[in-house]
């Protein structure tokens, strides 16, 4: 067994099974997944430590205990397309991809085109990545059976959410400050109904911090 090899199967053991993770395609993913192959190349070191990987201001690779659970708690199937906006450099579109029909990534100009070799290099086909802000997801390719959020929000954009199925679902992490809470919302009716699932935190995506309005 290679070196990152023993350390995917020591994050799994020690970071997503004490986590009630136990869906099998989830387990497999994060067993086969090479994720130090998706992290800048100077942090390679780091791809298995257990907390948020930074690449930039405000955006970081989750963390692999968070990846698993909000995916648990999406309860993803095969068959579904799958929006995954702030796919960061393709990580966590090749988790999805292992678990899902098609993955639709959203990223800014500055990593879409690294997660877009990355993927490519891995032979993973049934992902591709679309540049541009992530609020405004990919409506072309619209509409999905869920959208995984891979950061913080104070807010979800009305744009995603027209872009969800109905019935479809929606996980994110809920910033309040240094707290988060991640929730999965169900589209029922056009409306998304939230749901409590687990604690954690990432920083706020750009374009997905609350809106205030000033009152005179």
């Amino acid at each position: 067994m290679s070196e990152f090899a023993a350390r995917r199967l020591m994050m799994v053991d020690t970071q997503v099974r004490p986590s009630d993770v136990t869906k099998y395609p989830i387990i497999e993913a994060m067993l086969t997944v090479p994720r130090e192959v998706y992290v800048p190349s100077a942090r390679r070191e780091a791809a298995y430590v257990g907390e948020n990987l930074e690449l930039s201001r405000n955006r970081v690779i989750l963390e692999a205990r968070t990846l698993a659970k909000l995916l648990d708690a999406m309860d993803l199937r095969t068959g579904e397309v799958v929006l995954d906006v702030g796919c960061a450099l393709g990580y966590s579109s090749a988790v999805l991809a292992s678990m899902t029909d098609a993955v639709i990534a959203v990223e800014d100009e500055e990593f879409a085109s690294e997660a877009e070799r990355n993927l490519a290099a891995e032979g993973v086909d049934n992902a591709v990545v679309v540049a541009g802000p992530l609020a405004q997801g990919a409506a072309k390719q619209a509409p999905y059976d869920a959208i995984v959020i891979e950061g913080g929000v104070q807010q979800v954009p009305q744009a995603l959410i027209d872009q969800l199925k109905e019935g479809g679902r929606i996980g994110a992490i809920f910033m309040d400050g240094a707290l988060g809470t991640v929730r999965v919302g169900h589209k029922i009716n056009g409306q998304m109904n939230w749901r409590f699932a687990f604690n954690a935190s990432a920083p706020v995506l750009p374009g997905f911090a609350e809106v205030k309005s000033f009152a005179l």
